[in-house]
């Protein structure tokens, strides 16, 4: 059995700002939610695909200042409107880095200051919703 070894270096946009170095973990999972359409006569439970279900989750490091994490964040908590890029691995979208475009994207909360003595400065942020659309070209 074929196997592949990838090596991560993702690529993160956030609301057109490229925080790709300021961030170490990324998460996005995506679906659509399920409709049951079962009919008389049917012996089973049937489905169909509904709206498009989007959770993105990014580690960052924090930082401070004009175009930086915290001010890029804040900026985007409660608009519901943001967008994500997100790929794999580098800007060059392919059958083997697909990009993931996210529009539309909310941010109900971050936490600005996370500070422990000896440590790097992190902040989870978590966004959800939106509609997704995935690109190789």
């Amino acid at each position: 059995m074929a196997t592949t070894t990838f090596l991560s270096n993702a690529t993160i946009s956030v609301a057109s700002q490229d925080l790709s170095d300021q961030a170490n973990q990324v998460t996005l999972t995506i679906g659509q939610d399920s409709l049951e359409s079962t009919a008389f006569g049917d012996t089973g439970h049937r489905f169909t695909g509904g709206l498009q279900s989007v959770d993105v989750s990014i580690t960052f490091f924090l930082s401070y200042g004009a175009n930086e994490v915290e001010a890029i964040l804040a900026a985007q908590v409660g608009l519901g409107t943001t967008t994500l890029v997100i790929s794999p691995s580098g800007t060059t979208e392919s059958a083997t880095n697909p990009e993931y475009t996210i529009t539309n994207a909310m941010l109900a909360n971050f936490t600005p200051i996370n500070s422990t003595v000896g440590e790097l400065a992190t902040v989870q942020a978590t966004f959800t919703g939106g509609t997704w659309a995935r690109d190789i070209t």
